[in-house]
């Protein structure tokens, strides 16, 4: 038998794990734990993330952390005078920076991206982070020593629930810090992730895609900045005037964090805050602006803070030059694509790709599983068990009158999402996972053994021990059939499998005919 699989279009407002009505994470209730501290007069110390050495986990050798020597402390015992803030001036891409005892760099990029702020481009809205950092919080008003944090996990939100013992060794935080001293909402946030992904240590070392889809639950692109498209800058420059959070990853060192001559640290991972267009010596130069997490150390090539080359502009354009030694500079788009890897933009929604102000793009999801034995078939390579994967339909409509397609723009995007539903992300080791996307015609139930043997796809993605892999092409109007697997039959995971499209489209799990049971 099939496993279950469950789909979904939008969530409504009502539905559990949606924006609005979030699941709580193991079960904790926010309200209810806050009312019980304030009816006790007791501030809250959380039993499921106690303030002990479990929860900040197993470190790499490199932290050189004695644990004998952490106290857990509230802020209000780490600052003097004065009292504690949750924020102080709002929340900027500059309050925080990064502890030294945790390579987290890909999780306070992402943060980067989410408060990121330019009045020219809206680049941040405020919406989107007050879903993941719930207002009204404080320590002033029904302050309980609890707070909460949501984020998008596997197709749902959740709603994670946080006491405010932080851990310190001579009374300095650990983990990230604020730059200003009685400012917490980034070593709470970062607190309430860990949580979710089992411990401090288990945030060490990652990919910012991943923090971005939680920060957002919406659609992830990925672009190798050697192989991107020509178009790539008028996509970035309509993406940063959205609803988009973007990030990106500089290439590895010869050694972690190795620092190169130009100012680029190795196998880092960097918050793109803004992009613009000036005017130079009469001829237009496309540049980004670009975060490193650290808060310092800087590109000093072309354009850089101290680069001559902004004397060549008008006052105009002269504005957003930045001479701060805050971590963030900018460089031109082409020296951008030769010093880092890869993009990554995370949306809501991916209207932005289309020049087109009236196409939208639809989203639908499903919810389906791998269990070795009945639905783990493996990739192509594996002939007689390939056909049991879970196959997933598609028809893809001819586009509406709203729309235009520009020649070699994509028209689908397919994401799969591998979850193991481990407790500790660093003990969720992932599968190589890819899917294949075959044209077909008419035909009924799920498609036997037979079927594929001489069927080529019309698309694939290549296999990568990642959480998340995507695709994003062009595809005629049309019937096909969507196949997610990992690479080696056997292996059971649950998954999420997601399209994003420009057209119409009808998605729906293809049931296994009760005639094609006993197919080889």
């Amino acid at each position: 038998m099939p496993p279950p699989h469950k789909h979904h279009d939008m969530k409504t407002e009502h539905d559990e794990g949606s924006p609005t009505n979030p699941v709580r994470f193991l079960g904790q209730d926010y309200q209810k734990l806050l009312q019980k501290s304030l009816r006790s007069n007791k501030l809250y110390t959380d039993e499921l993330f106690p303030p002990d050495s479990s929860s900040i986990g197993t470190l790499n050798k490199e932290a050189d952390l004695d644990y004998n020597n952490i106290i857990w402390k509230r802020p209000a015992e780490l600052v003097s005078p004065g009292k504690p803030f949750f924020t102080v001036d709002g929340m900027s891409r500059f309050d925080y920076e990064q502890g030294s005892k945790l390579g987290n760099c890909w999780f306070l990029a992402s943060i980067g991206a989410l408060t990121s702020k330019d009045e020219e481009t809206s680049f941040m809205t405020k919406d989107m982070i007050n879903q993941v950092i719930p207002a009204g919080q404080s320590f002033s008003n029904a302050y309980a020593g609890i707070f909460h944090f949501r984020f998008w996990r596997f197709g749902k939100w959740i709603d994670v629930v946080i006491d405010d013992l932080l851990p310190t060794i001579d009374d300095k935080l650990i983990f990230v810090g604020s730059k200003t001293s009685n400012e917490f909402w980034p070593a709470l946030l970062e607190k309430a992730y860990a949580k979710v992904c089992g411990s401090y240590a288990d945030l060490d070392g990652g990919f910012m895609s991943e923090a971005l889809m939680d920060f957002t639950g919406g659609v992830h692109m990925e672009f190798v900045l050697n192989e991107a498209p020509a178009y790539l800058w008028d996509i970035m420059n309509r993406a940063a005037k959205s609803q988009t959070l973007m990030g990106c990853a500089s290439y590895d060192g010869e050694t972690r964090e190795d620092l190169s001559s130009n100012g680029i640290v190795g196998g880092h991972a960097y918050t793109v805050t803004g992009v613009s267009t000036v005017m130079s010596e009469g001829n237009p130069v496309h540049l980004v602006r670009v975060l490193n997490p650290w808060g310092n150390t800087e590109w000093n090539g072309k354009w850089s803070d101290i680069s001559s080359l902004w004397d060549t502009v008008s006052k105009e354009d002269l504005k957003c030059r930045e001479n701060d030694e805050n971590g963030e500079f900018w460089m031109s788009f082409e020296d951008f694509s030769r010093n880092f890897e890869s993009l990554d933009i995370c949306c809501l929604c991916p209207d932005f790709l289309d020049r087109s102000s009236g196409c939208h793009w639809k989203s639908q999801r499903n919810f389906g599983k791998w269990v070795a034995g009945t639905t783990a078939g493996g990739s192509m390579d594996n002939k007689d068990t390939f056909w049991k994967n879970p196959q997933f339909r598609v028809k893809i409509e001819e586009l509406s009158k709203d729309c235009t397609h520009e020649e070699g723009a994509e028209n689908i995007l397919v994401s799969l999402m591998q979850n193991h539903e481990k407790r500790n992300r660093s003990s969720q080791k992932n599968f190589m996972i890819g899917f294949y996307v075959f044209k077909v015609k008419g035909e009924n139930g799920k498609f036997s053994a037979e079927f594929f043997n001489d069927k080529m796809p019309v698309e694939m993605k290549s296999f990568q021990n990642l959480r998340e892999v995507m695709g994003f092409f062009w595809l005629e109007p049309g019937e096909y059939l969507i196949v997610p697997c990992t690479e080696n039959p056997g292996e059971t995971a649950s998954f999420v499998l997601s399209i994003f499209s420009k057209h119409e489209t009808h998605f729906e799990y293809t049931e296994e005919d009760e005639d094609n049971e006993d197919d080889p």
